[in-house]
């Protein structure tokens, strides 16, 4: 019997046992031309990093608050993942009351987290040249901590993504898979500017068993060749 995954660190580790090896985020940025491909064991690893950060790093834990202010990237779902399997809940909207804040140098916020990490989202996850005053650089200060989280307890009734539980937040994420077609073992190339939610973009494919190509600024001439090239079996444009 398969078991019932009730948090997202559960569905998170079941997509890694399932395939550690293939892809299960690409990212693609039509813009600046990056393209970042991460496997299940690579993405977990960031995640892992994330969490340790939080927890061994900042002592967050069930009841903190992280403010994730970052448009839909690789890294933004590293993050949240991180967030969440630390037990801390994760807030994309409102960062004001937070405890720790993630978020790009172009975003105008303000927060009373006493912890600030900006990131660039450059390719090769490159740091950032100039850092705004009185944040630290995510992808400096990660790389710091190691590769494997143990675990953290969460519960299916902890705040997870927008003031809602892990258990809500799941059942969000079923139905949106549902809605939009979203099967297991496929293949889906998503228009992150016409699929902002992170519950569309990262929990839906990722609770299904299905695998993301992100695509950010999204170029339509090339949607169909990138749709063969990486053996898309559904469009979210």
């Amino acid at each position: 019997m398969v078991p019932v995954q009730t948090t997202i660190p559960q569905v998170l580790a079941a997509a890694v046992r399932r395939d550690p090896t293939t892809p299960l985020l690409t990212f693609y940025d039509d813009a600046g031309g990056d393209r970042t491909e991460l496997s299940g064991a690579t993405l977990d690893n960031w995640v892992s990093k994330t969490a340790n950060l939080l927890v061994n790093g900042l002592g967050l834990g069930n009841g903190d608050t992280a403010a994730v202010t970052m448009p839909p990237h690789w890294q933004t779902a590293a993050i949240l993942l991180g967030v969440l399997s630390a037990g801390v809940a994760a807030d994309t909207t409102d960062p004001t009351a937070a405890d720790a804040l993630f978020t790009t140098p172009d975003q105008p916020t303000q927060t009373k987290a006493p912890d600030r990490y900006a990131t660039g989202l450059l390719p090769f996850a490159m740091p950032l040249r100039e850092l705004p005053p009185g944040f630290a650089d995510f992808v400096l200060e990660v790389r710091q901590h190691g590769d494997y989280f143990p675990g953290q307890p969460v519960a299916p009734g902890d705040l997870a993504l927008n003031g809602r539980t892990h258990a809500e937040t799941l059942a969000a994420a079923t139905a949106r898979a549902a809605d939009l077609a979203i099967t297991p073992g496929a293949r889906v190339l998503i228009d992150a500017t016409t699929h902002p939610d992170p519950v569309d973009w990262l929990l839906a494919p990722l609770l299904t068993g299905a695998s993301t190509v992100l695509c950010a600024h999204l170029d339509a001439t090339k949607i169909s060749t990138r749709a063969e090239s990486e053996r898309a079996t559904l469009l979210l444009t």
